[in-house]
């Protein structure tokens, strides 16, 4: 007699839902259904668009634009993580930009007035981010002003804040080597492999650790052969990616050589593994979640709400300052534009577009990558097919708008579904 026939129910069950690569997909395919998108919606629309310039503009493809796509998003992808913590709260920061501006500024004048070394600086320009974040969180938190009215107030406060560091709309070079590098330069060609094999490495480890962590528990892991699957797509694409970064970019090498990975690249990897690992594996990122979930629950369970408050605004102003100190690196200079323009609202839009609810409860910082990668693509092909910044506003809105109403239906179907 067949030996499956002889299971329980519940065995049979069980056997349907064993580890393999088939039932991993139908489960994904499951979650889709249910209005669980992730980062399907903004992986697919940079697959789109980068298809959609590659044909219009076939320079879109080359090694040189394929690095100016780095380092023009970068800022706006570092100032978005740091907004991902306040929208897991249902939440917003409208002053993020400006409070970029601000500690750029901060990082200009001490290095021009006082002299002093490069990395204290930089640490004055977070700590003033720091004490931004206390204060904004503070009002939000303990005195019970809506983040829409403080941000707001911060927002147009910072705009003069700035004009005063800068001396009523000077220009302040930066000269320091090490600070224009961050957004400048880029890795030896083997350290930019080296990386790659870390990087490999260690997510291939903390894969099969997490696999190996859910079976002693008795709970259903991820199959080896889907893991080996996830490891390969890894480093395909990022073995690609260096290659062609690696690649001579320079129209006279002679003359000067421009190869390797761009330093902030490994600088956000630094961040996005930072920030993932705080908000998956720590209280605190437990806690921010079930107070972006339901706040009054949250209370009632014992969580400081207050304090996961004013902490997330203090990591989001915090990350605005790395993002200020990166922006001025690209630019080698602060002025009164800095952080300023549509930096804020291109923000916001990369960590929605990526997948992070307005509504709180559901995020993750990897979604600010994401976003930032698709408003640097929109950003840079529509620049090479000679269009505007109307035409660029036009685009990026209106990506902007269906990714918040894929996060509204998706919202409603999960409701329906029972999910929520």
């Amino acid at each position: 007699m067949n030996k499956v026939k002889e299971l329980p129910g519940e065995a049979i069950v069980a056997a349907a839902q064993a580890p393999s690569i088939k039932n991993s997909f139908l489960a994904y395919a499951q979650r889709v259904r249910g209005g669980d998108m992730g980062a399907l919606p903004a992986v697919l629309g940079l697959l789109v668009l980068c298809a959609v310039f590659a044909i219009a503009r076939p320079s879109f493809l080359t090694a040189i634009n394929f690095a100016n796509l780095f380092t023009q998003g970068a800022a706006i992808t570092v100032i978005a993580m740091g907004l991902v913590f306040v929208l897991l709260l249902g939440e917003i920061d409208l002053s993020a930009g400006y409070a970029s501006g601000v500690c750029a500024a901060v990082l200009a004048v001490t290095l021009i007035n006082t002299g002093l070394p490069w990395y204290v600086c930089m640490l004055a320009a977070i700590l003033t981010g720091v004490v931004i974040g206390t204060v904004l969180g503070t009002l939000v938190a303990k005195v019970g002003i809506p983040s829409f009215v403080v941000t707001l107030a911060a927002f147009l406060a910072f705009q003069g804040l700035v004009l005063v560091l800068v001396r009523e709309g000077t220009n302040i070079s930066i000269r320091d080597d090490i600070v224009n590098a961050i957004a400048n330069r880029n890795l030896p060609p083997w350290l930019g492999w080296a990386l790659y094999a870390l990087c490999v490495a260690i997510y291939a480890a903390v894969q099969l650790r997490r696999a190996r962590s859910r079976t002693k528990r008795g709970l259903v892991a991820d199959p080896l052969s889907l893991i080996a699957f996830r490891v390969g797509m890894l480093a395909l694409f990022a073995g690609l990616a260096v290659a062609a970064l690696n690649l001579e970019r320079s129209r006279n090498p002679a003359l000067v050589s421009l190869t390797g990975v761009p330093i902030v690249v490994p600088v956000i990897l630094v961040l996005l593994v930072f920030w993932t690992l705080v908000l998956r594996r720590t209280g605190f990122g437990r806690h921010l979640y079930a107070v972006g979930g339901n706040t009054e629950a949250a209370r009632r369970a014992g969580i400081p709400v207050d304090r996961i408050k004013i902490s997330a605004f203090v990591i989001c102003s915090s990350m605005a300052a790395v993002g200020g100190i990166v922006a001025a690196s690209r630019a080698s200079s602060v002025d009164p534009n800095t952080g300023g323009s549509s930096v804020l609202l291109y923000a916001v839009g990369a960590a929605v577009i990526g997948g992070t609810s307005l509504f709180g409860g559901k995020g993750r910082v990897l979604d600010a990558v994401l976003g930032g990668a698709v408003v640097a693509v929109i950003e840079n092909g529509m620049g090479l097919m000679g269009y505007g910044a109307s035409v660029k506003y036009l685009v990026t809105g209106s990506v902007l708008l269906l990714a918040a109403g894929v996060d509204a239906l998706a919202r409603k179907r999960a409701a329906a579904a029972g999910l929520r």
